[in-house]
């Protein structure tokens, strides 16, 4: 099926779904489709039954009668019915909807509303999917089950659940990556489209509705802009960042979740760091973390030379910018002072929020375009910290990019990299690089073909680009981040 025009990118994605929604094999049944709100999961999907032809059906936050009675009302509609059916219970709704609805495509969106009210329609559902089920009694149709809350989504299929085995397709709608938001947004600079990113990220419906397609015209326009939407109290995007964690159904304690995207945001990444800013003890935050990496919006990310040491990282730039920049100072942008806040904001704002964001999209460049100028493929990407104990200090590394290998051999590093957002490289930042490669060769690894990279936003001086020629080292700018060269 040809992807409609007006699905911007999301190539991948539709391939998946047309190639799925074509199969006509009477074992591959069910799809799950899930990602948080605002990624476009349902324009998506929309979309699919469009061009598929099908019944689609969004469920909404009510009783399991409720439920029900919209259910036959959207059945009806779409068979041409005079009247909804009385259906009695998700069987007899599950029944009379594969006998309605004998081919195609069966979408039901928002799924998590459904189990909340009626946790036994996984079961219910199982049983309608299961060989002499009502899915198989004349109906050849598929069921795309889609929702936001991933911690459900992602229960579904996991462990012991009725569902898990049934499923032929498992998809995760995702934030657009840095370049295709860029894109979306119809901004050609990349270091604006940095900073655009470092505050709204990748979610398509932020360019939309909640700052009401206002894009910064230029560079120069950045400020007005931050001023016009993020810190514009009658803007839905000033909200936005407190209302990400609500809207997890797991999430039962909001204050405590808060809590903990707060202590990540102020550079506590560690579980020990977290507890301590928070005030709770370790053990009373494995759920929490759990949920909210199950929810997109943290990652525990592993430290490549050290097995046991990790940091959280916020994964939505919304949230960190709003603890940075806007929560403490949110009153003053209720009463209209967000241009004041704004100044003030600025020197945190690139410290604690441009900064360590551009390290991250480093690390995406050298994830998804390592191959290009590296000697293999990579197979970890990730920020590290090498001992030096010679000096007494650590040598932080913010892309370390490692091969793949088996058990027993030596561990190849592919690329050591340092990112600077706003300032100009020199050969004493190739020379950290070094240093460090130096000490891990000592340690065991396999250094022999690792490439040195310096990323940065200001630019490289005449040095720096003179050793590309006595050395593997690789020069990323903007323009070779954003692709546009």
């Amino acid at each position: 099926m040809r992807k409609p025009d007006h699905v911007f990118d999301r190539l991948m994605e539709w391939r998946r779904l047309s190639e799925w929604a074509e199969i006509t094999d009477p074992d591959i049944r069910l799809g799950v489709i899930s990602g948080r709100r605002r990624q476009g999961k349902t324009y998506l999907l929309r979309a699919l039954v469009e061009a598929r032809g099908g019944f689609y059906f969004a469920a909404s936050e009510s009783t399991t009668a409720v439920s029900l009675r919209e259910f036959a009302e959207s059945l009806a509609e779409h068979i041409g019915a005079p009247a909804p059916p009385a259906l009695n219970d998700w069987d007899h709704a599950l029944r009379y909807m594969y006998e309605v609805i004998p081919d195609g495509l069966i979408v039901i969106d928002e799924f998590p509303y459904l189990v909340k009210a009626s946790p036994a329609l996984p079961s219910q559902l199982q049983r309608a999917l299961d060989p002499g089920g009502w899915a198989h009694r004349g109906s050849t149709a598929q069921l795309l089950l889609c929702g936001s809350a991933m911690s459900v989504m992602g229960g579904l299929l996991a462990g012991n659940a009725p569902l898990r085995g049934r499923a032929s397709l498992e998809m995760i709608i995702r934030p657009f990556d840095y370049r295709t938001a860029a894109g979306f947004w119809g901004i050609t600079d990349p270091r604006l489209a940095v900073l655009v990113h470092a505050v709204v990220g990748g979610t398509p419906a932020y360019r939309r509705s909640f700052v009401q397609k206002d894009v910064p015209r230029s560079f120069d326009d950045f400020d007005d802009w931050v001023r016009r939407t993020a810190l514009n109290p009658d803007m839905p995007i000033s909200r936005e960042a407190r209302m990400l964690p609500t809207e997890e159904i797991a999430i039962r304690e909001p204050g405590l979740y808060n809590a903990v995207l707060a202590a990540v945001a102020a550079g506590n990444t560690t579980r020990g760091a977290i507890a301590g800013h928070i005030g709770r003890k370790e053990t009373e935050l494995a759920h929490p973390l759990q949920v909210l990496a199950d929810a997109g919006l943290i990652a525990r990310e592993a430290d490549p030379f050290h097995a046991r040491r990790s940091a959280f990282r916020i994964t939505e730039p919304l949230i960190t910018f709003y603890e940075v920049v806007v929560r403490r100072h949110w009153s003053m942008i209720e009463e209209g002072y967000g241009d004041i806040v704004w100044r003030r904001a600025q020197d945190a704002f690139l410290a604690h929020v441009v900064g360590p964001h551009f390290e991250a999209l480093c690390r995406r460049y050298a994830r998804a375009h390592g191959l290009e100028f590296l000697g293999g493929l990579p197979a970890e990407v990730g920020a590290g910290v090498v001992s030096d104990p010679a000096n007494r200090t650590q040598i932080e590394v913010d892309v370390v990019v490692l091969a793949s290998g088996l058990p027993g051999e030596r561990r190849k590093i592919l690329s050591l990299g340092e990112a600077k957002w706003n300032r100009r490289m020199g050969v004493g930042h190739l020379e950290r690089l070094r240093r460090a490669r130096d000490l891990l060769t000592a340690k065991g690894y396999d250094t022999s073909d690792t490439v040195l990279a310096c990323y940065s936003g200001g630019g490289f001086d005449d040095e720096l680009h003179a050793a590309q020629e006595r050395e593997p080292v690789h020069l990323a700018d903007l323009e070779i981040l954003y692709g546009i060269r």
